[in-house]
């Protein structure tokens, strides 16, 4: 599909023809086949979690003055920023926009790719639709505003005041505006990891603060066991009750969602007894088909009156919890405790894979799929590329074009490993279990290359390409970069050499299954696969070993002077 609000007129992908030493790339095609997934089949009653599969952290959720439901997710340093999802169902759902799409919005250049946006909240009110968010390394926290959550989005509002992360907005029924964060506490924090909820009255139009800010949770619910990095606050308000949720716990096998309520906006705040209220980490380390690492969910209330929340988890191949697909969203209903305390999962009890669905009229299931086992072959035959292509920091810049079904990109000095803004349009790995391929016709240069990545973030990659040799013979070759202290193009791990026509395509491919990835080439339309490299190491792309918060894609890259 064509995803004409992704790029904004800084963004559209110019057409022409290519210029020489350009790559072009014919297709890109993908295929999941996850195990867990061809005996866990829904019914027609039933859906199936993740809802959003592959690098999709820190979901926000609201109901909107359609009706629709409206999800957003954090992306760190990629580009466009904070995908927005819509639904009618709260189970089938589709990209819509984005809410950072502009490259002048904020400034990701020189960031470390888990830095920039983190987690996102959406709120909706009298017609206006409020993200608010933080752009770690970037000036911090922000407002942007829509009429439409496809976009346009406005530019950032800045709050000065406001420190730490993860900010979130409440409305209260008396029209105030209420502002709660994470933030150092208050003094010097008692052991690593001490962090509070802050809340402050904020000025529905400027959103800049109108009353001092003070804390409504210091550690977490029970500080007297030294709870650790509480954050991704949000105020509900039911039967007279303002209910405070939070992610306590850290986002590994720690992570859980802890609940408290007050009478009053301020508080003081009461926790239930039974936290919390979601979490996985008592479970077996072994358990088949484990999701971990659940929490920083957001609560929304359907239109039957049930409640529901979203939020992150995991999905590890191992006991030593590596995932290379990244957090991602999940959906589950909200249970209310006979005296008012709602509950998203039991002590004990593993995130279903499958669940009964909403009570809300069935939707036409999404032109790309979000789960399950899935495949879709991109022709670049729209007049711009969709909008779950994303980008390093800065967006496609003239290095990327389209023409007549054709991908277009320009080599640039830039490389995957240089930390910067390299040739390179990857989409999300959404399965364990997944192949992606592309066909290119490249004619190198000395020290130039071309082909399809599967890249954690700049330190860690797999790079299989079409180059040259030491003696000026094109080849295949495979490199791999397993952290900084490598070259920031990575090592040769393993080369073909090419026979073909110079002018026929190449076709390359990447197998993924758990933490083994192989490495595969053809020459020409139909000429047969051979394998480069089999079973390389794939946990080098899983957050346990590469570190931050974001997932493996898979994708398309030009570099070399």
């Amino acid at each position: 599909m064509t995803f004409k609000g992704f790029l904004g007129a800084a963004l559209m992908m110019a057409t022409g023809a290519a210029s020489a030493g350009d790559a072009r790339f014919d297709w890109f095609g993908y295929e999941g086949n996850d195990a867990i997934y061809r005996f866990v089949k829904p019914t027609d009653s039933q859906y199936l979690n993740p809802i959003l599969s592959g690098f999709h952290p820190d979901p926000g959720i609201v109901r909107g003055g359609d009706g629709a439901y409206y999800l957003v997710t954090s992306t760190f340093g990629w580009f466009p920023g904070l995908p927005v999802y819509r639904s009618t169902d709260l189970v089938s759902w589709s990209l819509i926009g984005h809410a950072i799409d502009r490259p002048g919005m904020l400034d990701f250049s020189g960031l470390g790719l888990s830095r920039g946006v983190f987690a996102p909240t959406i709120s909706y009110r009298d017609g206006t639709y409020y993200i608010a968010n933080t752009c770690v390394d970037c000036r911090g926290n922000f407002i942007v505003t829509a009429k439409d959550p496809a976009g346009p989005w406005s530019d950032p509002v800045w709050l000065p005041d406001v420190g730490g992360i993860d900010p979130s907005l409440f409305f209260d029924e008396d029209g105030r505006v209420w502002l709660m964060n994470n933030d150092a506490p208050e003094g010097e924090p008692r052991y690593e990891g001490h962090r509070a909820i802050w809340l402050r009255e904020i000025d529905p139009e400027t959103f800049q603060p109108i009353s001092d800010a003070h804390v409504i949770i210091d550690g977490g619910v029970r500080p007297e066991e030294k709870p650790i990095w509480i954050e991704g606050p949000h105020i509900y308000k039911r039967d007279g009750w303002y209910y405070l949720s939070a992610a306590e716990g850290g986002t590994a096998r720690g992570h859980s969602q802890v609940i408290l309520r007050s009478r009053t906006v301020t508080g003081p705040y009461t926790p239930y007894e039974g936290n919390p209220i979601l979490t996985q980490r008592d479970l077996s380390e072994d358990r088949p088909f484990p999701v971990t690492s659940v929490g920083h969910a957001d609560y929304v209330q359907d239109d039957a009156g049930n409640w529901w929340a979203t939020f992150l988890g995991v999905r590890p191949y191992d006991t030593q919890d590596h995932y290379n697909t990244g957090r991602e969203t999940y959906l589950l209903p909200v249970r209310w405790t006979p005296d008012g305390w709602p509950i998203i999962l039991k002590r004990g009890a593993k995130v279903p894979y499958l669940d009964e669905r909403p009570s809300l009229p069935k939707a036409a299931p999404p032109s790309l799929p979000t789960n399950g086992n899935f495949s879709y072959r991109d022709e670049f035959d729209g007049a711009a590329l969709d909008g779950h292509w994303i980008s390093l920091r800065e967006g496609h810049g003239d290095w990327a074009k389209l023409d007549g079904g054709t991908l277009i990109l320009t080599p640039q000095a830039d490389g995957l490993g240089s930390g910067r803004n390299p040739s390179f349009v990857a989409r999300r790995q959404q399965h364990m279990t997944a192949s992606a391929a592309t066909a290119v016709t490249f004619q190198p240069d000395v020290n130039q290359c071309a082909g399809i990545a599967a890249f954690q973030n700049d330190a860690f990659f797999y790079a299989l390409a079409v180059t040259l040799d030491e003696a000026g013979n094109r080849i295949v070759e495979l490199r791999r970069r397993a952290g900084e202290t490598e070259a920031p193009d990575g090592i040769a791990l393993a080369s073909a050499p090419l026979k073909g026509d110079t002018k026929a395509p190449v076709r390359l491919k990447i197998e993924a299954n758990g933490g083994s990835y192989s490495f595969l080439y053809a020459e020409g339309t139909d000429g047969p696969w051979q394998t480069l490299i089999a079973g390389a190491d794939g946990t080098i792309l899983s957050t346990a070993v590469a570190g931050g918060f974001v997932g493996a894609v898979f994708g398309l890259y030009a570099s070399g002077p």
